[in-house]
């Protein structure tokens, strides 16, 4: 099982659970891109929060030579049990094509990149907005990583859609299919849905 190498830490009194595991972490880091987006969202799933199965919704291979990499001398941290996530059937079916779409689109900068794509197409499959999903601290931590891992794409995105939303709509694009009937989203009566503020 993944948590395995994710035992546990003892966390000081006085420090809030989740800036605890995250800064445990952090010291153990190696100054690679991601390592505090993943101290983030580590973090957070060891303190229940977040959609992602346990191991960031990578195989336990993967996830262990990731934490090998970013964390290699991090104390084991606890991850509460989950149960396995309920998916929509309909978009599980996109998950592999999303992970296509954000594969293309890697920065060429770090191996880590790989693993964002499949972190953050899993994200995707939850309900919440995708930094919550994901268990990032903000939707500024989210665009971070996007313009990190994905730049090129997230250029793309210039008028600050919100992320999940945004990666289908190109998924849609890709595939010729446009399914909202707004002339445009200046007109658009669910202009919200799509765009502002996620906190």
């Amino acid at each position: 099982m993944a948590s395995s190498r994710l035992e546990s830490l003892a966390l000081p009194a006085n420090m809030d659970p989740r800036q605890a595991a995250y800064h445990a972490l952090m010291i153990h880091r190696q100054g690679l891109p991601n390592d505090d987006a993943l101290a983030r969202m580590l973090a957070t799933q060891a303190n229940g929060g977040g959609s992602l199965p346990i191991g960031l919704g990578l195989p336990f291979d993967e996830f262990t030579t990731l934490l090998a990499r970013h964390f290699p001398d991090a104390p084991p941290l606890t991850m509460p049990p989950r149960l396995l996530p309920q998916w929509d059937s309909r978009l599980v079916e996109e998950l592999d094509e999303l992970i296509k779409l954000l594969q293309l689109y890697q920065a060429g900068q770090d191996e880590s990149e790989s693993w964002m794509s499949v972190i953050v197409a899993t994200g995707c499959m939850a309900n919440d907005h995708l930094w919550q999903d994901l268990g990032l601290w903000s939707r500024r931590d989210l665009s971070e990583l996007m313009i990190r891992n994905f730049p090129a794409l997230a250029a793309k995105n210039d008028r600050d859609m919100k992320w999940k939303k945004f990666l289908y709509k190109q998924l849609c694009i890709q595939e010729g299919v446009y399914l909202c009937r707004a002339p445009s989203c200046a007109v658009c009566c669910d202009y919200a849905r799509c765009f502002g503020p996620e906190e």
